[in-house]
Parts: structure tokens; sequence; C-alpha cells
């Protein structure tokens, strides 16, 4: 049998809405959502798993006939999903009484239940969440029946609040696959557990691949292949500078590594090193040099130590890069508590 796993669509999420590329993102996770559609087409995939959070937030009727929509495109295909934390089932939520297309089953219990796919040879085990918060380990009891189908569970959590889940404990279970979401990074946890991660990245930390599992499974093997789909990434892009690193310079650099990386990705960029004492970088014009995110400049001044110990041994300044040096301390800790250091008795002196 062949299927595809996906989690966290997060459908109606606006990441960077304050920014210019914001509502091109929004659209964007609808498109990729429509994308999975069509290679569960092309692919002729028997099954579609959706381990919860399809939805943002709790869906409007007519965002869930858009989606039924889409799920009426792949009559072949069988599709079963569980509410997350997010589009949890509240008790006026819209999924207690809309009603799908055929070829698809919404587990809506809150307690754990399983259902058969006849044509599959598959039971498929899951509930869905009804409030924002689960702190039980609500999956380590779970008990499975004995027969020759394929077992799946259905799964969202892993943290403290969303149902803490204990990898050991789910490789005890017996099932032949365990389709994990609410995490949005994709992490293979072992041959037949796995967390799908999110079909596009959400916010700017979410750095890395995105896409979806395609899997072959049956009684005796379950292989899975990771598949990216996202239209862009996050990147946290590191810039070193040197003294000789002037804002053309510099603007250069973080040109070249865009073009390189892809100028459709969306930028953390992190200056780092040193820089001269008399060069004040533009932030504002680095954001015009593609999609940025932020710019944080962690860069130290190139003091002329001697120097100034020269000029300044008879006040407070020498008494203090005297004092650092003769510390008995590692050489990057002395370096760093000299550059802060300077930078604010310079800047209280005027």
């Amino acid at each position: 049998m062949r299927f595809i796993h996906i989690a966290d669509v997060h459908l109606g999420a606006s990441p960077d809405s304050s920014y210019s590329w914001g509502k091109l993102r929004k659209r964007e996770i609808m498109e990729t959502f429509k994308k999975v559609i069509e290679v569960c087409k092309e692919e002729a995939v028997d099954l579609l798993l959706i381990a919860g959070d399809l939805f943002h937030k709790a869906p409007l009727v007519r965002e869930l006939k858009e989606i039924d929509y889409l799920f009426g495109q792949i009559p072949n295909t069988r599709i079963v999903f569980i509410a997350g934390n997010h589009d949890y089932i509240g008790p006026f939520s819209n999924y207690l009484n809309y009603e799908f297309v055929s070829n698809v089953t919404m587990i809506r219990s809150e307690q754990m239940e399983h259902i058969y796919l006849e044509e599959l040879n598959t039971e498929i085990y899951g509930f869905s969440y009804h409030t924002r918060d689960i702190m039980e380990a609500k999956y380590d009891d779970i008990r499975i029946e004995e027969n020759d189908r394929i077992h799946i569970l259905l799964a969202h959590g892993g943290d403290d609040k969303n149902i803490p889940i204990h990898k050991n404990r789910l490789k005890e279970l017996g099932f032949d696959y365990i389709a994990l979401g609410h995490i949005h990074k994709p992490d293979r946890i072992d041959k037949n557990i796995a967390y799908a991660g999110s079909l596009e990245p959400l916010d700017i930390n979410e750095t890395g691949e995105r896409g979806y599992i395609l899997g072959d499974i049956n009684q005796q093997s379950c292989r899975l292949n990771f598949v990216p789909i996202a239209k862009r990434k996050y990147i946290h892009l590191k810039i070193e500078t040197t003294p000789a690193t002037t804002n053309e310079a510099l603007f250069d650099q973080i040109k070249k590594e865009i073009v390189e990386k892809g100028i459709e990705n969306i930028y953390r960029i992190l200056i780092e090193g040193r820089k001269d004492i008399d060069i004040i970088y533009d932030m504002e014009a680095i954001y015009e040099l593609g999609k940025i995110y932020d710019v944080i400049d962690n860069t130290i001044l190139d003091y002329d130590f001697d120097q100034l110990y020269e000029d300044n041994k008879d006040n407070m300044i020498g008494l203090y890069i005297d004092s650092i040096c003769n510390a008995k301390e590692e050489d990057d800790v002395i370096q760093k508590a000299l550059y802060y250091g300077m930078e604010a008795l310079l800047k209280a002196k005027g």
C-alpha cells in the first residue's frame, strides 16, 4: 500500500504578515497543500494521512467546503485525519457536523478509537484534540488488536502541553507505522515512526527542508521517503566581516550568498566578526537586498588596545585594560571582556 503522511499544514496561517511577502506566504500554504493532492493523484496514492493541525485555527464552514472539494478530486485515495491542538474540536466546532466526501474519514472522538479500511486491509488508530492542551501521555498504553491487518497510529503531540511522547514507548506498541504531527521539523524516530513536519516553514526559526513522507507498507515492511515540497526556506545567513569590510563590501557579500542559496528564500542576516571603528553598517540598506526578515549585528569594533593603553594609562580606560589583560582567564573570554567593556567606557567618556 502506498501512502502519504502530512501534518501541521496550518491552512489560514499568515506567516510574516507584516512583511511585503506576507500575503504571498499565506497563499503558498494552500498552494503547497494542493500540490500534495496532485501528487496523490499522479502517484496513485492509496492513503493520505493528516496528523493534526490541518487548519491554523478552528475552521469556518466555507474553509471546510474548500478542502472537501480538493479531497473530492482524489476519490481513489482514502483520507484519514485528526484535529490537533490548533484546530481542536471545541463545543461549537464546525468539524462536529460537517459531512465530508465519501473517501474522507475524520476521527473525531477524543478517546482512542480505530477504523478499518477494508479495501486497504488497514486499521488506523487515533483521536482528536477537544481542548488546546493535553498534558497526559495518552499514547503510552495503546493496545492493538492482533490480526493480519496493517496497523497505523495517527498521533499529534510531543511536548509538555501537547501529549508528551515517549519515543521508546512508541517503538514497543507494535504498529506497522506511526504517523506523527505537532513538531514542525521532519524527524525519523525509527524505521517506521516519523514526524512529517509542516509542508511549509511557518516562522523564521523553522529552518531546513519541509515536505511530506511518501511510504510503501505491508505487514512485513515499511519504506519511507521524505519529499521536500516547500516553496521557500527560512535561512539564517552568517556573514563574517573583517576591519577591511566596508558597507559596499558587506552588501556584495550578502547579495552573492542570497543568489547562491536562492532569491526566493527568506533570510535572517547574522553579521559576525570585527569591523573598523570608523565604519557604521547601513542596516536599512541591507533590508533592500532580498527577502530579509531581520539583521543582527554581532560584530565587535577592532580596537588597537596597545595604543589605547598608552593614551589612557592614567585613567579608568587604562586601568580597565590592565586589569583584564592580567586576569587569569581564557583568551577568548579576555578578548570579549576587552571589546565589550571598552565600548561601554568609550561611550561613557563621550
